[in-house]
């Protein structure tokens, strides 16, 4: 059944693009098909085929529409929704009495939508008043927001839009390959070159946009620290730093100076691999054009020292007067759908709706007020998403989960998935029986992203609407329904609204004078202005789409050098582990692929895992292209086909993570964590390989 308008203006509900499509009726069908939306300047109707064929996940075959609980035979069998609410509030109240309320455990995602988002946080700390609550977009961005609130005082993914990037001179992109992971974001560098400027990208491997560079260095996994580090030795000692606007606009300048002197060319390509001469052209190709960025992804940040490897990249900015000006700045290119707006609205341990903190009395004063209750009662910081998942079983007896499939997706994967299996009580609300889902004793089937109302804020801060185009099957609520017949059943009758709109106009008071301020924009502005970038404190606030032009967000206005040095990963080569397994995504697939994997199209183009590496190594160890091979880490062992190619360096191999089963790469992968953000080390682990 469909609403009345013929055809829907709305959103991708995959990555962080969050790319323009509008939706149409299937010609004598129940279902709707995509067609280009021209008019939205991120991708100017451009999809790839994740978008294309993201109605395929709305089909009845493919997702749940009815509730399931677990029987005394140990089955998953179909219930009311009635039984189903009624199961999963007694199940989380019985944990919080028996062992109290930081038992019960929530664990969100990052694709939920800011109304969603911000109702979890506030279900966790008003209904269930638990402190236990963080989101998988912990494993998303948190270095590169750890980094941006320590040198600028603020974090949003983009400090500029996606537009301005054609237009700068120059552009390292560290860790970042945009061809498989948002290809509708790869024309912007097209551009770029186009116009004359100059594309870096810093990646162990040659990927598609490797090979699009006008410069590729392809340093060791985990050595992003120290390739920074020497590329700001050689601005020193190149006489290119920009000492005036390091006067006027910056601290701590001395200290970060002195690092950056201890890593000398030599010392870093000994470290990463990169050749000196490679080193000094990157310095020249950044240096020379009067504007440039640095652009970090996961593969910098997704390390024990992610925070620090970002804040080396940021002080390379800084040095060269490359932030707060027209055409320059350091940016984050986030991953989820939803992964900024979704840390904004209190889904993390230590945060409160617009981008508070937690342990700040002020900001527990004003969302209490907006939330009606006693500031003494709302619970204080908890564990962070991995440590959070590592308790359960032992501290956290119950979870509610929601979006979120950390069975594949989360390190240490087969860890993870017993401390789930030992829980006393599981619930899962998701759109598809997910790995994760098939372990609950309660499933909830709620709607997704066609089938509901709600807004997402995409990585260049623009909070952008999905409009609801199709009825949800009979059996699917929402996420916003589920937590309100829970919040009733354990005796908190009011504050959560099923009507997004009405949690988003909530929402914009509970963030209003907070870091990331939606006072100022609603449903209407919306709409009529393709997304409005925050920080918007008030209606009559145009948005904004450039943040430090003027001034940082510091107390003093100034951005902060961070005084950091190289150390190495949490765990190096030796003999019996003598290679770097390093992770990724490939173009048909998406995080767990708990979604695209059920895509008849995507599962052709991308069937399953896959272990890449250097026919060097091949040879060494008498691997043969399409073969099983099998990688080994202090972990686990995972096994997939060969796939030999030399644009992989020799000493390391790569491995997707959308697979679940023996071709899982988290099984493998490193829970080490950055000592700020608690990001984990997926980027690097120590591995052996061997045929199978």
């Amino acid at each position: 059944m469909h609403t009345s308008d013929p055809v829907t203006a709305t959103h991708c509900p995959y990555c962080a693009l969050q790319c323009g499509m509008n939706l149409r009726p299937e010609p004598g069908g129940t279902g709707v098909v995509v067609e280009e939306r021209a008019d939205f300047p991120v991708n100017r109707g451009a999809l790839c085929g994740k978008g294309r064929t993201a109605p395929a996940v709305l089909s009845s075959r493919v997702r749940l529409t009815e509730p399931l609980i677990r029987t005394h035979a140990g089955q998953l069998a179909p219930a009311t929704w009635e039984e189903a609410l009624d199961a999963v509030a007694e199940g989380l109240a019985r944990t919080g009495r028996t062992y109290g309320t930081d038992a019960v455990g929530v664990f969100g995602g990052g694709g939920l939508t800011n109304e969603k988002a911000y109702a979890l946080g506030k279900f966790a700390r008003v209904a269930l008043r638990t402190s236990q609550i963080d989101y998988n977009g912990r494993f998303c961005m948190s270095s590169a927001a750890a980094a941006h609130q320590r040198a600028f005082g603020l974090d949003r993914g983009l400090p500029f839009p996606l537009e301005d990037i054609p237009r700068t001179g120059c552009v390292i992109l560290v860790g970042s390959n945009p061809a498989d992971t948002m290809p509708p974001a790869l024309r912007f560098f097209r551009e770029l070159r186009d116009n004359g400027g100059t594309l870096i990208v810093v990646d162990p491997r040659r990927t598609r946009t490797a090979e699009q560079a006008d410069l590729h260095l392809a340093p060791r996994p985990g050595t992003d620290l120290a390739l920074a580090l020497g590329l700001l030795h050689l601005v020193v000692a190149e006489g290119r730093a920009d000492e005036e606007f390091i006067a006027a606009r910056t601290s701590g300048w001395e200290e970060a100076r002195a690092a950056a002197m201890a890593h000398w060319p030599e010392l870093v390509e000994r470290i990463t691999g990169v050749p000196v001469p490679r080193l000094r052209e990157a310095v020249r190709m950044f240096c020379e054009p009067e504007s440039a960025m640095v652009l970090t992804a996961r593969g910098p940040e997704q390390q024990s020292k992610g925070t620090d490897t970002v804040g080396a990249w940021i002080n390379l900015c800084l040095a060269t007067g490359r932030a707060g000006r027209p055409l320059s700045g350091y940016g984050c290119l986030t991953g989820q759908g939803n992964g900024q707006g979704g840390r904004e609205h209190g889904q993390k341990a230590d945060q409160l709706p617009g981008y508070r903190k937690l342990t700040d009395p002020a900001a527990r004063a004003h969302v209490a007020e907006v939330w009606g209750i006693d500031p003494a009662t709302l619970p204080g910081p908890g564990r962070s998403a991995y440590e959070l998942l590592d308790a359960l079983g032992s501290e956290v007896k119950a979870l509610l989960l929601m979006g979120s499939n950390p069975v594949v997706s989360a390190p240490r994967a087969g860890h993870v998935e017993d401390r789930i299996r030992s829980l006393d009580f599981l619930a899962v609300a998701d759109v598809v029986l997910s790995e994760t889902a098939a372990l609950a004793d309660v499933v909830l089937p709620v709607t997704q992203w066609a089938e509901e109302t709600g807004t997402t804020t995409n990585l260049e801060g623009r909070v952008l609407l999905r409009r609801r185009a199709l009825t949800p099957p009979p059996g699917v609520r929402s996420d916003l329904e589920v937590l309100h017949g829970l919040a009733a059943r354990l005796g908190v009758e009011k504050g959560f609204p099923t009507d997004p709109e009405v949690v988003f106009e909530e929402l914009r008071r509970a963030s209003a004078g907070g870091p990331a301020d939606y006072a100022g924009i609603s449903y209407a502005r919306i709409e009529a202005e393709q997304g409005v970038f925050w920080p918007c404190p008030e209606d009559s606030h145009q948005g904004t789409p450039r943040l430090f032009l003027d001034r940082f967000a510091t107390d003093d206005g100034r951005a902060r050098f961070a005084p950091v040095s190289h150390r190495d990963a949490a765990e190096m080569p030796d003999a019996e582990y003598p290679l770097l397994l390093t992770t990724g995504r490939v173009v048909a697939q998406y995080q767990s692929g708990a979604q695209t994997r059920r895509v008849e199209e995507l599962n052709a183009a991308a069937p399953g895992a896959f272990v890449e590496l250097h026919p060097r190594l091949a040879a060494r160890i008498g691997a043969v292209e399409g073969a099983p091979l099998a990688v080994v880490s202090r972990r686990g062992r995972a096994v997939a086909p060969a796939r030999i190619t030399d644009a992989i360096r020799a000493d390391t191999v790569f491995m997707p993570f959308h697979w679940p089963g023996e071709g899982r790469a988290n099984t493998l992968t490193n829970p080490a964590l950055d000592p700020v953000s608690r990001m984990p080390e997926f980027k690097v682990c120590a591995v052996r390989v061997e045929p199978a």
